[in-house]
């Protein structure tokens, strides 16, 4: 059966960065898309960002471009999340999920098998 473990959230200043791990057992990675999501307090799930399964294709939720890079390595079966220049408004608690395509819109019912999510918060 597929799990998703995440890790690498903290707390972290205004403009610090943080990098998140992906690490997924269980299953063949390289036959899945890959979708960061996060949620705060309060507010629904959103997407983030989306990895295709070759990497040819990667998705970016507006708020986030420019700032935020995902990549992969099929041969540690993990996904990773770099951010950069962090807002305050990028606090919440990141998942991510197993999916079969990267749309231009990052839709959560595209996604599952989610992990059980990494706290972020950007504070000063």
């Amino acid at each position: 059966q597929l799990q998703l473990v995440e890790s690498g959230g903290g707390l972290v200043q205004p403009g610090g960065s943080l990098r998140l791990s992906c690490v997924v057992s269980g299953g063949t990675f390289d036959f899945y898309s890959i979708g960061w999501f996060r949620q705060a307090p309060g507010k629904e799930r959103e997407g983030v960002s989306c990895i295709s399964n070759g990497a040819e294709t990667t998705t970016y939720a507006d708020d986030v471009k420019g700032r935020f890079t995902i990549t992969r390595d099929n041969g540690k079966n993990t996904v990773y999340l770099q951010m950069h220049s962090l807002k305050p408004e990028d606090t919440a608690v990141y998942s991510c999920g197993l999916g079969f395509r990267c749309r231009p819109y990052l839709y959560v019912g595209d996604f599952g098998s989610w992990g059980q999510g990494t706290q972020v918060t950007v504070s000063a």
